[in-house]
């Protein structure tokens, strides 16, 4: 029985002992409360000791944490609307203030969201669409962080950076945006298709214009050509025909033959007619 008992009351002992034990790591600030109060606050790393049963130990992170934000809708001082997906950046620097204000990470996370969205739509609400999207959004960051961690700071937090991921129009504003710029590109296209048209239909008129003109010009030389060729073959005719009469006669007669008799002609004359003259033989 005396053996029993000394073996039970080691057990319980080692028990007490581990029990009133606890170790606090280098990335870790720790809370001691004594029956739900806080007794004492832990920011060095090492084994330290409290009382069993009676104090308990809360652990908050000395690291540097991120909350991933939902993307949210803000106004515009040119009232557009405007999706925005952040996220921030934040550690947890006064542990007991955080345990007293916020419990954990999961309700500071909660806070933080309304703090930033609270702050973006202020800042935001006084910039138009096009400077948040291209030329202040790190001067709006900056503000929104200054003054996210101003609040914060209320919780035992400390707001290091807020940053925007994404920004990007509500989808019902999309849609209407993007069917106004394919109007708009489509009118564009129609203007286009109908100077092109107008300048095709100015070319083709030029081009008929000058063929007409080359037309018109190379008949007129044609013409000079041929009344100068067929001048100059009468002349030769002429001439030739007048040295000898009764050679000009006969190619006559030849030509009137060939055009007059044909193989469907048939013509009634007098044997003495002299269109006959060359085909009878007693002439």
């Amino acid at each position: 029985m005396k053996k029993n008992a000394l073996i039970i009351g080691g057990v319980i002992a080692i028990v007490i002992i581990s029990s009133s034990m606890f170790t606090v790591h280098m990335t870790q600030n720790a809370v001691v409360l004594e029956l739900s109060k806080p007794k004492e606050i832990i920011t060095e790393p090492g084994l330290y000791f409290k009382i069993p049963f009676i104090q308990k130990v809360r652990y908050f992170s000395k690291q540097l944490l991120d909350n991933d934000s939902n993307p949210t809708e803000v106004i515009t001082k040119d009232k557009k609307n405007l999706l925005v997906d952040n996220f921030t950046m934040f550690r947890i620097v006064d542990p007991l203030k955080f345990l007293e204000t916020v419990r954990g990470e999961r309700s500071a996370r909660a806070r933080l969201d309304d703090i930033i969205y609270s702050e973006l739509r202020v800042e935001i609400g006084t910039h138009d669409l096009h400077d948040v999207v291209t030329e202040t959004r790190d001067s709006i960051m900056a503000k929104v962080t200054k003054e996210a961690n101003v609040k914060a700071a209320e919780y035992g937090i400390e707001v290091v950076e807020v940053r925007i991921k994404r920004t990007d129009l509500p989808p019902e504003v999309a849609n209407s945006i993007f069917n106004r710029m394919r109007t708009e590109r489509e009118r564009i296209a129609m203007e286009y298709r109908s100077e092109g048209k107008e300048e095709a239909t100015k070319i083709r008129a030029e081009t008929d214009k000058e063929k007409t003109i080359l037309v018109a010009q190379a008949y007129k030389q044609e013409q000079i050509v041929r009344g100068e060729g067929d001048a100059q073959a009468t002349k030769i005719y002429a001439d030739a025909y007048s040295k000898d009469q009764k050679f000009y006669t006969f190619m006559r007669s030849m030509e009137a033959y060939k055009k007059s008799l044909k193989t469907d002609t048939t013509l009634l004359m007098s044997e003495d007619s002299d269109f006959l003259g060359f085909l009878n033989k007693s002439k």
